[in-house]
């Protein structure tokens, strides 16, 4: 008869561990897909408003974008929405802007319950 020393053997560790992992990984976060501008894209024309595009539907109460100038200025006119016949896009529109570097910044919560909190560069150039 095999008595057990009450340690669980590395072969159900893994398993338990594989099966506690898989959930969250088939779970994604909501991850941007496409913006307007480029991330660290170069214009030579002031948009009017920052666009950006997830694979995932996203929270509108909880969705949330602004631009910044490099001195730290709020350039963004505060009109950030999720669109409501396409819930994967955010956008804002934009003050008028000047040459110089600007960041975008936004903060999502996805329908699977995921918050993605990131920002990215982008430049405006003289024409």
């Amino acid at each position: 008869m095999h008595r057990s020393s009450g340690r669980v053997p590395w072969a159900w560790f893994v398993v338990g561990l594989i099966v506690l992992t898989v959930p969250t990984l088939a779970r994604a976060h909501a991850r941007l897909v496409r913006s307007t501008p480029a991330a660290r894209g170069v214009l030579t024309a002031a948009p009017d408003r920052v666009e950006l595009w997830f694979n995932e539907n996203l929270e509108p109460a909880f969705a949330r974008i602004s631009v910044w100038s490099a001195a730290g200025a709020q350039v963004d006119r505060g009109d950030a929405a999720v669109t409501l016949d396409d819930p994967k896009h955010l956008s804002v529109g934009l003050k008028p802007l000047t040459p110089g570097h600007y960041t975008v910044k936004y903060r999502v919560l996805s329908v699977d319950g995921h918050v993605v909190d990131r920002e990215f560069p982008f430049t405006l150039r003289t024409p």
